[in-house]
């Protein structure tokens, strides 16, 4: 296939564009590196890929670019962790929009011609911020209270945009939601104001380089956000990947959404003490923490039913939070080191 991917140098995508390359596909990908800033990537030169740099909402652009292609990863969007969605709460819900907008036409109008066969849509967790079912399945988006932020509920309109589009103009689809992506290549983001916390900058606004960030730096006792006793799945990037070109070439997906997750449920507490043994070694300093007031969209549980993805796509998430943090903190390390946290 020759996919399209919005926002290829966004941070999934850093794991998603070389999955796709590895297995045979072509990818085009867009970004304007308004994030983070111009980064060079590996696959860069890869013969299979083709960056071109421009702005997500530029539809011109996106409709010539999809009538080349078979499916549109609509990808692109300001994201961001929890500080992020106080700071833009506006930007959050206006740039998405306009940035999905774009793309559903361009996506509508290569499918018009007969070359487009699907749009995949990178969705959210935070459809089910306002859940009070545990694990939510695939469906609870509808049954549940409307999110509460604005960026939850911009990934719900997102989901909306694929009804919309289906029902108008019979624009196949696939959604997807990933849940606590956990991996290296996240960096601070250009428009990251800055958060104190304890005596630490925060340098980024997801929390595992947000905790081993302070770690490294000497925090003691380390702060958290909260009681610690939120429960996330913390699911590798890698997992994602795989998971996202796995509905991508199956059939199967077509008209359907899936959340794409591990089925292990870690508390924030439990992820700090770990990444605490793994900066400092099992000869380090005892763990001790102190709580911070949370932020007001921070959702206590974030708990999926992935039964779908297993039973439909054959997809499981494997890796495990211990892998992960082997492989995301001596990067974390070799980036401080270089200044470049």
């Amino acid at each position: 296939m020759r996919i399209l991917v919005t926002g290829a140098a966004g941070f999934i995508c850093g794991y998603l564009v070389p999955e796709l390359l590895e297995r045979g596909h072509e990818v085009i990908g867009i970004d304007n590196f308004s994030k983070y800033g111009r980064l060079a990537k590996s696959y860069d030169s890869h013969p299979r890929y083709r960056f071109v740099e421009g702005d997500a909402k530029d539809v011109a652009l996106l409709t010539e670019l999809a009538r080349e292609c078979d499916q549109v990863v609509a990808a692109a969007a300001m994201i961001g962790g929890i500080s992020y969605f106080h700071e833009f709460a506006y930007d959050l819900l206006a740039e998405n929009e306009r940035i999905l907008a774009a793309t559903f036409d361009a996506a509508i109008d290569a499918h018009k011609r007969g070359t487009l066969q699907r749009i995949v849509v990178m969705s959210s967790s935070m459809v089910f911020e306002s859940t009070d079912v545990f694990p939510t399945p695939e469906g609870a988006e509808l049954t549940s209270p409307p999110p509460v932020s604005t960026y939850g509920f911009q990934k719900l309109a997102a989901e909306y945009f694929v009804k919309g589009a289906w029902e108008q103009y019979q624009l196949p689809w696939t959604i997807l939601r990933p849940f606590n992506c956990v991996g290296i290549g996240e960096r601070r983001a250009l428009r990251d104001t800055d958060v104190m916390s304890g005596n630490i900058k925060l340098a980024l606004s997801h929390v595992v380089p947000d905790l081993a960030l302070k770690a490294m730096q000497g925090q003691d006792p380390l702060h958290i956000l909260g009681e610690g006793n939120q429960v996330r799945h913390y699911t590798y990037g890698g997992d994602l990947a795989r998971g996202i070109r796995i509905a991508m070439e199956s059939s199967k997906a077509m008209n359907e959404d899936f959340n794409l997750s591990t089925a292990a449920s870690t508390t924030v507490l439990e992820l700090a003490e770990a990444i605490w043994r793994k900066v400092h070694g099992p000869d380090g300093p005892a763990f001790r923490y102190v709580t911070d007031p949370p932020f007001e969209h921070d959702v206590q549980r974030r708990v999926p039913d992935v039964r779908k993805a297993r039973e439909v796509l054959g997809f499981e998430a494997t890796t495990t939070l211990d892998s992960m943090l082997d492989e995301v903190i001596p990067w974390i390390r070799a980036e401080l080191d270089a200044g470049r946290l």
